[in-house]
């Protein structure tokens, strides 16, 4: 997904955010449950970009005939651990994001990143909670 890619590679959080269905189910590459909802998703998304830093840098996309499913292939470095991982994106009919998940390889990387997200997530609900109350 075009936009997406660019709102990443700009780190524009606001035009992020506001690609994300209200729906949104985001799938993380390191907790078990997905998560639920475009706060809490933005949240985490923005935990992402402070975590994995400059590096970070899409190497490629591919798109479903439909125009509806995406994946993006990414790389990076995590507390010294080189990373390649991989957004599955699928967009809604109002072409919002609706479904957001993440793979990543290998373990030792995917354990650094685990480590790096967990320091992250008191801060991360703070912020989802406080983007909840806002639009209530």
């Amino acid at each position: 997904m075009r936009a997406f890619r660019e709102a990443v590679d700009a780190r524009d959080e606001a035009a992020i955010e506001a690609l994300l269905a209200d729906d949104i189910r985001f799938t993380s590459p390191v907790a078990f449950t997905p998560y639920h909802g475009r706060h809490i998703t933005a949240a985490i998304l923005r935990a992402v970009m402070r975590v994995m830093g400059d590096g970070f840098g899409y190497v490629g996309e591919y798109t479903s005939d439909d125009g509806r499913d995406h994946a993006l292939r990414f790389e990076t470095t995590v507390n010294g651990k080189a990373l390649a991982g991989c957004d599955f994106i699928h967009v809604n009919e109002a072409g919002k994001i609706d479904d957001l998940m993440v793979m990543v390889r290998p373990l030792s990387a995917a354990t650094a990143l685990a480590e790096a997200m967990g320091a992250e997530f008191d801060r991360i609900g703070a912020e989802a909670a406080e983007a909840a109350a806002r639009t209530q």
